[in-house]
């Protein structure tokens, strides 16, 4: 289940690098996390998007609304990008390139 969180983390951060500059929605973060076979509750992505901002690798908009959107920070492009080191809790895949 902890392998599955971090993936999870992984998949939203590059879910959200396809989607810059535009902030992204939940439910669509949702879907492709569904469609990749990670299957997690709407509450679930809210949790991981959370846990993303808190480590401030995104920012959330609309929080206070009914549908949430996120969208990376620069230190979040840069975790994405393997500029910097992924911290703890997100399992990025070595660089092989």
């Amino acid at each position: 289940e902890q392998k599955q969180r971090e993936e999870a983390r992984w998949r939203i951060l590059r879910v959200l690098d396809a989607g810059r500059p535009i902030a992204v929605s939940e439910s669509i973060v949702w879907r492709v996390l569904h469609d990749i076979r990670l299957p997690m509750s709407v509450n679930s992505v809210r949790r991981e998007i959370s846990y993303l901002r808190d480590l401030g690798l995104l920012d959330i908009e609309g929080e206070d609304t009914e549908i949430w959107f996120a969208k990376l920070t620069a230190q979040g492009v840069d975790v994405v990008e393997y500029t910097l080191d992924a911290p703890a809790g997100v399992a990025r895949p070595r660089k092989y390139w």
